[in-house]
């Protein structure tokens, strides 16, 4: 049986449906179930049966035969939120309970990890493992993440394969739940339909223009189309960048979406609110040359052509994938 946990949430939920549309349905959902705004995302899917996250590790623990893969993809995501406690707890030790649980019982993990880590960039957006203990996040997220992958590539007793996905800026269908943390696309979408515009924030970086801020933006089915391929194929252990490969512009975003409405590009600048002002990501790029050299090649969805796909047929009409 595969596990994956944070099931009911965006990326869970069209992993799940990507192992459904494999034949896949042996599978146990973990999550918090009482949002049931998000529980939408696993209706008239297939699986086998869900547990609540907090009764997940106990159960790990007793049955550990049950389990023949996991997809860690849980995790408090709000990027907005700066109590270390809950990090510690629902990011850090919550995942150190899994590997080692993995790791006693031989059991392939895959975890989330994120773009986060990276911090300001400084040094780079390479996922070579000897840069992971001087990586800067910018916030408690981050921290979290980067701690785990800290401790990660330290262990001695590890699964027998193990592997950490760098999450970039993922989008697509399934976030209908998330609120201010759901993706610029989503929020363009919505303010499209309400008011005829698009508000962006403004650039505070001499360096860029407004709406020229660069991000890593990568569609939601190609990532777990990666996330399949770590399941099916033979990776190296270790921790991989997962994006796009290209950064695009907020501007260049803003402007697909209007275009798949058929609608003329109408955008509106905003400042940057103060609270998160420096600790602002202005450019982020995968380097995917690491996954690509352990076999990987297939082609990643163009920006353009992922968000009309996005808000054709799952925006319009609420629709999930």
């Amino acid at each position: 049986m595969i596990v994956i946990t944070g099931a009911a949430g965006f990326i869970g939920s069209c992993l799940l449906s990507k192992l459904n549309g494999e034949g896949i349905t042996d599978i146990l959902l973990v999550d918090d179930f009482s949002f049931e705004e998000k529980n939408k995302n696993f209706l008239n899917k297939k699986y086998s049966k869900c547990i609540e996250r907090s009764e997940f590790l106990t159960w790990f623990e007793r049955n550990p035969t049950d389990v023949s893969f996991i997809y860690h993809i849980g995790a408090r995501t709000d990027t907005t939120e700066f109590n270390v406690d809950v990090f510690n707890e629902l990011n850090l030790n919550y995942t150190k309970s899994i590997w080692k649980t993995c790791a006693s019982n031989k059991i392939p993990l895959v975890y989330a990890s994120s773009a986060a880590t990276y911090g300001l960039g400084e040094f780079g957006y390479d996922d070579t493992e000897k840069n992971i203990p001087l990586l800067k996040p910018l916030n408690p997220y981050g921290d979290s993440k980067n701690d785990f992958d800290k401790w990660a590539i330290l262990q001695n007793e590890t699964p027998p394969k193990w592997i950490g996905f760098k999450f970039f800026n993922v989008y697509g269908p399934n976030e209908f739940h998330k609120g201010r943390m759901a993706s610029v696309i989503f929020h363009s979408y919505n303010q499209i339909k309400e008011k005829g515009f698009v508000k962006l924030f403004r650039s505070h970086n001499p360096k860029f223009t407004d709406g020229g801020q660069l991000r890593d933006f990568v569609y939601v089915k190609d990532l777990v189309e990666v996330l399949y391929y770590s399941y099916t194929n033979s990776l190296k252990s270790g921790i991989y960048n997962l994006g796009s490969g290209k950064a695009r512009t907020f501007l260049d975003l803003a402007t697909s979406t209007f275009n798949a409405l058929n609608k003329p590009v109408n955008i509106e600048f905003i400042d940057t609110p103060i609270d998160i002002r420096d600790k602002y990501q202005y450019f982020t790029e995968a380097n995917m040359s690491k996954l690509i050299s352990q076999g990987y090649n297939k082609p990643f969805t163009s920006l353009e052509e992922g968000v009309t796909d996005y808000v054709t047929n799952y925006l319009v009409g609420s629709r999930y994938f």
